[in-house]
C-alpha cells in the first residue's frame, strides 16, 4: 500500500494520531466523513487520484472502528479502472468493506471476470485474491469455470496457479456442485504431480476439501499422495525457500497426511509398504530440540503421522513405537509437548491392543495429574479415565480420590463423576464401591450429583449382604462434626432402612441413631428435611414395641413441621404423625423398600450422553463413528423421536415491551448483522437438557463428528410462543424459559451456564450437537466488550446464521457483522460493544438462529451483561464508611428490607458470594460478628462512579432470614442493587438445580431483629 504522494491522506492520519482523547478523534473523523460524502456527491468532478485518496481515507476510518455506510459504490467502481494503482485500491477496499452477501458486490462480478480471463497476471492475482476472500455462491456459479482453466493451464505462472487453487477451494466450499467429480479426479491426479511446491501445497488444500466430501472418486490420487510424502521425507527436489528449520515443507506434509486419513485403508501392498517407510522415518527422526520454531514444525508433522498410523491400523510394533514416543513426550519439561503427548495418547486408546502398553506409563500420567497447568491436568484425567480397567481400577480410583481434595473447583464435578463411573464399572467387590462413593461424597459433596448417591442406594437395596456394612459406614460418617448435606441424605436413608441390623452394636440403638441424625436437622435444606422425616418414621417402625421417650421425640418433630410453609414437608409430617399412631400396623405400612428392577446405570448413561472432546479434530474420529469401532468415544445417542424432557420453568428478564400484540410498526428495532430490523419481542421457550460434561476449553478444537442420528421428520425445531399480557407501565417483561419440543437439545443446562457467566468473564453460553457459542468479555467502568465465539462442530457448513440483539433500555449494544455461513469445523468471532446508561436488572437477549441442512434451529439466550459487570470493588475503612453512611438519609437513597426464604449459608459462604458479585466485604466495620458489611463502586453513563454500601444482619438461629440495608447516592441504583442481591440470596442457585416450585403460602410474622444487639452502634445509623 504505497501512500507516497498522497499528502492529504498522510496529514489526515497524522491529525487523527495527534488527537488527545476519543472525543477529539470522533469529531475529526466525522468532519472528514462529511467532506468525503460531499465530494462523492459531485463525483463527476473527481479525478482518479482524488477518488483513490478518499477511498483510502474511508478504509483507514473503517480500520479505526467507525461505521462507513457510504462510498461502497465508489470503491467497487475502482475495480474497473484501467490502471494498476486505482484497481489495486478498488480490490483492497472492496475486500475489507464488503462481505459476500453485499448487494454492491454483484456489480463487480463482470469486472472481476474480465480481469481473470485477461492476460495481465497482476490483475489476475488481484481478482483471484478478492474472490478467494469474499467470494460467495454467485461468484462460484459465474467464475468457477474460468478459475479452473487458470489452475490447469500450463502457460500460467505458478504465482497465478496457486492463487487459483485457493480461490477454487473457496468457491467449492460455497457450492460443491461447481466441480464435476468424474472429470476432476484425473485433473487432481495431474495437479499432485506438480513439481512447484507452492502450487502443490495450494492444490493439496483443495484436495483435502474434495476427499472430505467424496473420497470414492479420488482413489487414483492415493498413490500420488504417497509419492509426495516420499519426496518430502527424502528431501528430494525441495527448494530452500520451502525448507523450514531443516524440515521440508511441513505444511505440505501435514496436509498430505490429513488427506490420506479420509481414505478408509490402503490395500495395495507396495503403496502401503512405501507409506509405512515414510511414517517410520518421521517417527524415528523426531526429537525435542531447543529451537521452539523447529519443535513446533516437527511436532506438527509427527502428531499428524501418529493420527495416520492409528487410522491405518498398522502392525503392533509400530503402535508400540508410537506409544513409547508419546511416553517420552509426557515426561519432558515443556508443557506444550506434555499436553500434546497426553492428548495423542488418549487418542491411541481408540486403537486395540495398545492398552497394556499405555499402562506402563501410568505413574507418569498420574504425576501429570498434579501439573500446575489445568489443561494438562484435564488431559491426564481423560487419559486415566480411558485407560482404566479391572486390573488398575483400584489404583486409579484411589489416586483420583486423593487428588480430589486439592483439585481445582473447575475440575471437581468432572472428577467426581468419572471416579464414580470407574468405581461402578470396575469394582472388585461392592463393599469397596460403597467405600469409594462415601469417600467421594465426603471430600467433594458440592460436586456430587444426586445420581451418584441414588446408585449407591440401589446397590445396597438389591444386595442383602451389603446392607449391614453400608449402614455401619453411614453411622461412622455421622460421627464427624461437619459433613456435607449429601452425606446426611445418604446416611439418613441407609440408617432408616437398615439401622435395625446394627441394634446390637454399641451406639447403634434406635434412640442413639435418632439423636445423631436429628443433630443434623437444623443445618440442612428443605429437600433433606423430607428425607429425615421419612427416616424418623422408619426408625420408629423398627423399634416396635415403641420406646415411649423416642416416640415422644419423633412426635414433637412432626408436630413442629405440621404447620411448615413447604407443602411437601407439611404433608409428610401430618401423614407420618398419623401413621405412627397405628402401632404394630406400622410394620406393614413402612416395610423395607423392595429390590429395584435391574436397569442401566444412570451414571454410565449420562457419560454416554455426554459428548467428550478429547482429541484434536481429524478424520480419524469421523472414521471411528462410521466403522463402529470399539474405541472409548463418548457421543450423543439420544432417541430421534423421544419425548422431550421435562424441566422447570425459570423466569428471565428481557427488554420491556408494552404490548406483544401491537403492529409491526410498534415493535422494537434490533441490530441484525449490522443493520436494523424488526423482531418479535416475545422470546421462545428454551431447552433445558441435563447438565453435560463440558470437556475442552472455549477456544479449543471443535468436535468434527456429525450430529446424532435423527429422523428428518423429527428434526424441525418447533418454537412455541408464550402469549401473555403486559401492562403499559411494566418496567420488565418476564418470559418463561421452558422446553422446546425439538430434537436439537442443548448440551448442558442453559440457565446454569448463564448464571456461571454472570460470575466470570469467559465460558460457554450455549452448546448443542451442531454449534458452540462461547463468550469472552472485558469490562472497564461503564463500558464493556463481549466477543461471541460461534463454533461449527460439524463437517458441513451452518447456513442462514442470524444474530439479533434485543437490547434493554438501559444498555447501548452494538453487534458487529455476523457471517451468514459458518464453514465446517470453523470458529468465527463477533465483537459486541456494551455501554451501560443507567442502573437496571433487565437482561439483553440474543436471538440466534441457524440452518443445518434443511432444518432451522432458533434459540433466544440471555447475555451476561448484568448489573455486577459494572461494579468495581473498593475497600472502605471505618473513617470513610461512617461519614458516607450518615450522609445518606432514609428512603429512597437508603433502603432496608427483611429478606425471608434465604438459602441457608454460613457467613463465610455469603462473603464468598458477595466477592464473586464484585461486592468487597469489609471486615471489622460491624462490631457484631454475625453481620457483614460490603462496598462497591457502580459505573454508568448517567451516574458515573457511584459508591454503594451494603449491610447484612443475619440471625444465627435462623439462616433463612436476614435484614439487608443498601445505600447509594442514586435512588434507582439503591433499589436495583437491593433487588439484585436479594435474587442471589434467595432464588439463584450456587450449585445444582433449584428445587421444584411450591405453592406460595402466607409467611408467618417474624419479629424484627432486636436493636440491642452488639451491632447497635451501626444499626443506630439506619
Amino acid at each position: 500500500m504505497a501512500l507516497s504522494g498522497m499528502r492529504g491522506l498522510s496529514v489526515f492520519i497524522s491529525e487523527v494520531r495527534n488527537c488527545r482523547n476519543k472525543e477529539q478523534e470522533r469529531l475529526r473523523v466525522d468532519k472528514e466523513l462529511g467532506n468525503i460524502r460531499t465530494r462523492f456527491k459531485n463525483e463527476k468532478g473527481l479525478t482518479p487520484y482524488e477518488k483513490k485518496k478518499y477511498v483510502w481515507k474511508m478504509l483507514y476510518i473503517y480500520m479505526l472502528g467507525y461505521d462507513v455506510d457510504f462510498g461502497h459504490m465508489e470503491a467497487v467502481s475502482l475495480i474497473s479502472a484501467p490502471k494498476y494503482p486505482e484497481k489495486q485500491v478498488g480490490y483492497i477496499v472492496t475486500s475489507c468493506l464488503l462481505n459476500e452477501n453485499h448487494d454492491f458486490l454483484r456489480l463487480a462480478i463482470n469486472a472481476v471476470r474480465n480481469d481473470i480471463i485477461g492476460r495481465n497476471e497482476t490483475f489476475q492475482c488481484l481478482a483471484l485474491t478478492l474472490v478467494g476472500n469474499i467470494g460467495g455462491r454467485e461468484f462460484a456459479e459465474s467464475l468457477a469455470p474460468d478459475v479452473q482453466k487458470l489452475l490447469i493451464s500450463s502457460s500460467c505462472r505458478p504465482l497465478v496457479r496457486k492463487k487459483a487453487a485457493l480461490c477454487l477451494l473457496r468457491l467449492f466450499r460455497k457450492n460443491s456442485d461447481i466441480l464435476n467429480v468424474d472429470g476432476w479426479s484425473d485433473r487432481m491426479a495431474q495437479l499432485l504431480d506438480e513439481r512447484d511446491l507452492g502450487v502443490l501445497t495450494s492444490s493439496m488444500s483443495l484436495f483435502v476439501a474434495l476427499v472430505s466430501n467424496n473420497h470414492e472418486a479420488y482413489w487414483s490420487c492415493l498413490p500420488k499422495c504417497v509419492k509426495v510424502m516420499e519426496r518430502l521425507a527424502r528431501n528430494q527436489d525441495i527448494p530452500q525457500e520451502y525448507t523450514y528449520y531443516g524440515i521440508p515443507s511441513p505444511w505440505l506434509q501435514v496436509k498430505t497426511m490429513r488427506a490420506l486419513q479420509y481414505f478408509p485403508t490402503v490395500e495395495d501392498p507396495s503403496i502401503r509398504r512405501a507409506l509405512f517407510e515414510v511414517l517410520q522415518r518421521i517417527l524415528m527422526g523426531t526429537d525435542v530440540v531447543k529451537n521452539v520454531n523447529k519443535n513446533n514444525a516437527s511436532h506438527a508433522v509427527l502428531f499428524e503421522a501418529l493420527a495416520l498410523v492409528m487410522h491405518l491400523d498398522s502392525e503392533k510394533e509400530m503402535m508400540s513405537q508410537c506409544v513409547a514416543l508419546l511416553g517420552k513426550f509426557i515426561a519432558v519439561r515443556e508443557p506444550n509437548i506434555r499436553y500434546l503427548g497426553l492428548e495423542n495418547m488418549t487418542r491411541m486408546l481408540m486403537v486395540t491392543d495398545v492398552h497394556e502398553i499405555i499402562k506402563r506409563h501410568q505413574a507418569q500420567i498420574i504425576t501429570s495429574l498434579k501439573d500446575p497447568d489445568i489443561s494438562i491436568r484435564r488431559r491426564s484425567l481423560d487419559l486415566l479415565y480411558g485407560m482404566c480397567d479391572v486390573s488398575n481400577a483400584k489404583d486409579i480410583v484411589e489416586e483420583l480420590l486423593q487428588y480430589l481434595g486439592t483439585a481445582d473447583f473447575a475440575m471437581r464435578e468432572e472428577l467426581a463423576l468419572k471416579a464414580a463411573i470407574l468405581a461402578e464399572k470396575f469394582a472388585p467387590d461392592l463393599s469397596w464401591y460403597v467405600d469409594v462413593i462415601l469417600q467421594l461424597i465426603d471430600k467433594a459433596g458440592d460436586f456430587v450429583s444426586d445420581d451418584i448417591w441414588f446408585r449407591v442406594v440401589q446397590f445396597v437395596t438389591n444386595n442383602e449382604d451389603l446392607q449391614p456394612y453400608a449402614a455401619l459406614k453411614a453411622r461412622e460418617y455421622l460421627d464427624k462434626p461437619a459433613i456435607h448435606e449429601t452425606m446426611v441424605k445418604v446416611s439418613a436413608y441407609l440408617l432408616g432402612e437398615y439401622s435395625h441390623l446394627l441394634a446390637r452394636r454399641p451406639g447403634c440403638s434406635p434412640k442413639e441413631i435418632f439423636s445423631i441424625i436429628h443433630e443434623k436437622l437444623p443445618t440442612v435444606s428443605t429437600p433433606t428435611i423430607s428425607i429425615l422425616l421419612t427416616t424418623y418414621a422408619k426408625i420408629l417402625m423398627h423399634s416396635q414395641p415403641p420406646d415411649p421417650e423416642l416416640q415422644n421425640q419423633v412426635w414433637a418433630v412432626y408436630s413442629k413441621y405440621e404447620s411448615c410453609i413447604d407443602a411437601e414437608i407439611q404433608q409428610r409430617a401430618v401423614e407420618y404423625f398419623a401413621l405412627s399412631r397405628k402401632g404394630e400396623a406400622l410394620m406393614d405400612i413402612l416395610a423395607e423398600m423392595p429390590k429395584f428392577p435391574e436397569r442401566q446405570s444412570s451414571l454410565i448413561k449420562k457419560a454416554e450422553d455426554t459428548e467428550a472432546d478429547t482429541a484434536e479434530q481429524s478424520a480419524i474420529k469421523l472414521r471411528t463413528q462410521q466403522q463402529a469401532s470399539n474405541a472409548l468415544v463418548l457421543t450423543d445417542h439420544r432417541p430421534a423421536n423421544g419425548a422431550p424432557q421435562v424441566s422447570q420453568l425459570g423466569m428471565i428478564m428481557v427488554p420491556s415491551t408494552s404490548n406483544v400484540d401491537q403492529n409491526v410498526v410498534d415493535q422494537p428495532l434490533t441490530h441484525s448483522n449490522g443493520t436494523l430490523s424488526v423482531v418479535d419481542p416475545q422470546p421462545p421457550a428454551q431447552d433445558h437438557a441435563p447438565a453435560g460434561d463440558i470437556l475442552g476449553d472455549l477456544l479449543g478444537p471443535l468436535a468434527i463428528e456429525g450430529p446424532p442420528g435423527v429422523s428428518p421428520q423429527s428434526e424441525l425445531n418447533n418454537v412455541p410462543s408464550h402469549e401473555g399480557t403486559l401492562g403499559a407501565n411494566d418496567a420488565l417483561a418476564l418470559a418463561p424459559v421452558g422446553d422446546q419440543e425439538s430434537t436439537v437439545k442443548p448440551i448442558g443446562d442453559i440457565a446454569e451456564r448463564f448464571h456461571a457467566l454472570c460470575l466470570k468473564d469467559s465460558g460457554v453460553l450455549y452448546e448443542d450437537p451442531y454449534i458452540q457459542i462461547g463468550i469472552k468479555a472485558e469490562w472497564r467502568g461503564h463500558q464493556g466488550r463481549m466477543v461471541l465465539f460461534l463454533g461449527n462442530k460439524n463437517t458441513a457448513s451452518l447456513d442462514s446464521v442470524q444474530a439479533k440483539i434485543l437490547p434493554p433500555s438501559h444498555l447501548k449494544l452494538d453487534l458487529s457483522l455476523v457471517p451468514k455461513i459458518i464453514p465446517p469445523r470453523a470458529q468465527v468471532q463477533c465483537p459486541l460493544e456494551v455501554v451501560n446508561l443507567r442502573p437496571s436488572r433487565d437482561v439483553a437477549v440474543l436471538d440466534f438462529s441457524y440452518k443445518f441442512g434443511t432444518y432451522l434451529v432458533n434459540n433466544r439466550l440471555r447475555l451476561p451483561a448484568v448489573l455486577n459487570k459494572f461494579f468495581q470493588p473498593i475497600q472502605v475503612s471505618a473513617e470513610e464508611f461512617f461519614p458516607q453512611w450518615r450522609s445518606l438519609p432514609g428512603p429512597p437513597l437508603k433502603l432496608q428490607e427483611v429478606v425471608r426464604g434465604v438459602r441457608p449459608m454460613s457467613l463465610g459462604e455469603m462473603a464468598n458470594l458477595f466477592n464473586s458479585l464484585k461486592l468487597m466485604v469489609c471486615p471489622g466495620l460491624d462490631p457484631n460478628a454475625c453481620n457483614l458489611v460490603a462496598s462497591t463502586t457502580f459505573y454508568s453513563e448517567n451516574t458515573r462512579a457511584m459508591l454503594c454500601l451494603i449491610r447484612i444482619e443475619t440471625d444465627p438461629a435462623d439462616r433463612t432470614q436476614l435484614r439487608m440495608t443498601v445505600a447509594s447516592g442514586d435512588p434507582t441504583l439503591t433499589f436495583e442493587l437491593k433487588e439484585f442481591i436479594k435474587e442471589h440470596l434467595v432464588s439463584i442457585p450456587t450449585a445444582g438445580k433449584p428445587p421444584a416450585p411450591v405453592a406460595q403460602q402466607p409467611q408467618p410474622n417474624i419479629p424484627p431483629i432486636a436493636s440491642s444487639d452488639p451491632g447497635a452502634l451501626l444499626a443506630g445509623l439506619l
